[in-house]
């Protein structure tokens, strides 16, 4: 159950065995059934899940009604709003599932509590969010500066298992573009 996060984990920060003890033991193991609310706008955030098997959403619903998807979280990620989990003050995102999800989650209190033990955590966490703040500050470059056709090549050169997991809807929706247009961008990709 926690071999993959434990692999993930080392990928930033080398750990030994108690430390890796340590980890395990503030991680509280959930199966959630697909289309399940994890959060909603409003409520505080007060978990951090990884992974371990499905596909998740966050989004938060425009002025005009619609749903604008921030991110697809997939395996071997993490999913949480960052913002109001750190702050402890209600959130503007929706976390739903898409599938069947494994999670592995955490509390703030069992976050702070595995710092206290495994300081090198501390560390991992922090390249984490700075990974995350570095992925959304070059989205919303490309939001800003790419054209639609641009913007849905880079995503399935980032993403290429997505596509086949998620509704054409929810990825017109990350992109910024109706599921319209994306219909005639596809269609102009495949006559090429």
């Amino acid at each position: 159950m926690f071999e993959q996060i434990n692999k993930h984990a080392a990928r930033y920060v080398t750990f030994n065995t108690e430390e890796l003890k340590i980890f395990n033991s503030i991680m509280t193991p959930k199966s959630v059934k697909k289309k399940t609310f994890l959060l909603r706008e409003g409520e505080v955030c007060n978990f951090g899940a990884y992974i371990n098997k499905g596909c998740i959403r966050n989004y938060f619903i425009d002025e005009n009604g619609f749903e604008v998807i921030i991110q697809f979280a997939i395996e071997d990620w993490w999913v949480s709003d960052i913002a109001s989990f750190y702050d402890r003050k209600p959130g503007n995102l929706f976390i739903e599932t898409i599938e069947d999800c494994e999670l592995l989650t955490f509390t703030p209190q069992s976050m702070e509590e595995l710092f206290m033990k495994a300081p090198r955590f501390e560390r991992m966490f922090r390249l984490l969010v700075q990974k995350n703040l570095s992925v959304m500050q070059r989205r919303l470059f490309k939001t800003i500066a790419q054209t639609g056709e641009e913007k849905y090549l880079d995503f399935i050169a980032r993403y290429p298992t997505i596509p086949q997991r998620v509704p054409q809807h929810y990825i017109a929706s990350y992109l910024g573009i109706s599921p319209e247009f994306l219909s005639k961008i596809r269609a102009r990709l495949v006559k090429r």
